[in-house]
């Protein structure tokens, strides 16, 4: 309450269960550790809240779809800030990928490659399995790159090879780590196709590089998160780097492209995009890729196969 003061903060609530039982809001933004992502939010749509909930939506699989129950028992908006979707040419990739400009799904490639915590002194919550979860590596980013490989082609994972590692086994407030630095994952999807995808907060100079390319029989596509202002084309007889530009994109990508070409857009228009669109919902505007908690506990279902794979050593079926 003293820092609220202190920062001229108007209203401010000693307690997280204080604010929710107020009366005086519609929704709650919870951004706090992993651990406590499920009770806050089981409080908040119990008091009849819509939520927007930072992943992982739990720290396993059936705590995060009895979360996504909840909500759709009690009519109430629940969603995740799967953020990616809102990029402009991720939402080109979506349609081109819809409308059969690829042909039929082959194959899906890429990573999420950070390098934030590389060396034994970088530490953070997120190292600590009773705060962050089991998973950490393939929970923080590699959900991300899940969501949006089956956002992007529609074709949903059925089945995991995972292998996990712990780089640094100590860190300075962590001399146990048994979350995971880096996963590796194969993949096959619903569509036939087979899939890829490596997970990394140990790679020396990838600060948060997200990249995703999608095969198909007549064309590829590949989006990098990095250089979000552009869609690369792949065609036999040619290809081509697709500039996001209002006047040549599909119907699809234009709500996400409010800036004309020329001007950057990045990673804090996708934010304001998101919550945008699930401020919308609350007023009842359905509006298309709004990641819900039924999205959130998609990823929980992907991640607790990941680790049940790289536990076992042998393939692991996803729910379709």
């Amino acid at each position: 309450m003293e820092k609220a003061r202190r920062d001229g903060v108007g209203r401010a609530f000693a307690s997280a269960d204080e604010l929710i039982e107020s009366g005086e809001i519609d929704v709650v933004h919870i951004c706090t550790p992993n651990h406590l992502h499920a009770p806050l939010t089981l409080k908040a749509l119990a008091a009849g809240l819509a939520v927007v909930c930072e992943k992982p939506l739990a720290t396993d699989a059936e705590t995060a779809l009895m979360m996504a129950a909840r909500a759709e028992e009690a009519g109430l908006v629940g969603t995740v800030p799967f953020v990616y979707r809102f990029h402009p040419m991720v939402r080109e990739a979506r349609q081109r990928v819809a409308r059969g400009d690829v042909g039929r799904v082959t194959l899906i490639q890429g990573s999420y490659l950070q390098d934030w915590l590389l060396r034994p002194e970088d530490d953070n919550w997120r190292v600590d399995s009773l705060l962050g979860g089991p998973s950490r590596t393939f929970a923080d980013i590699g959900s991300h790159w899940c969501d949006l490989s089956e956002f992007v082609t529609g074709d949903r994972i059925t089945e995991v090879s995972a292998q996990t590692a712990v780089v640094q086994p100590e860190r300075a407030g962590n001399t146990q780590v048994s979350t995971e630095d880096v996963a590796v994952v194969q993949f096959r999807t619903a569509g036939g196709a087979l899939g890829s995808v490596t997970a990394s907060q140990v790679s020396p100079g990838r600060k948060n590089r997200l990249f995703l390319e999608v095969s198909g029989t007549d064309e590829s596509l590949a989006f990098d998160q990095e250089q979000p202002e552009h869609l690369w084309v792949g065609r036999r007889e040619g290809s081509q780097l697709l500039l996001r530009d209002p006047l040549t994109l599909s119907s699809a990508s234009l709500p996400y492209s409010p800036l004309p070409a020329g001007h950057a857009q990045g990673y804090h228009d996708c934010f304001d995009a998101f919550v945008a669109d699930s401020y919308a919902a609350l007023h009842g505007e359905h509006r298309d890729g709004l990641p819900t908690f039924e999205d959130g506990a998609r990823a929980a279902q992907i991640c607790s196969a990941v680790l049940a794979s790289a536990r076992t050593g042998g393939w692991v079926a996803c729910p379709p």
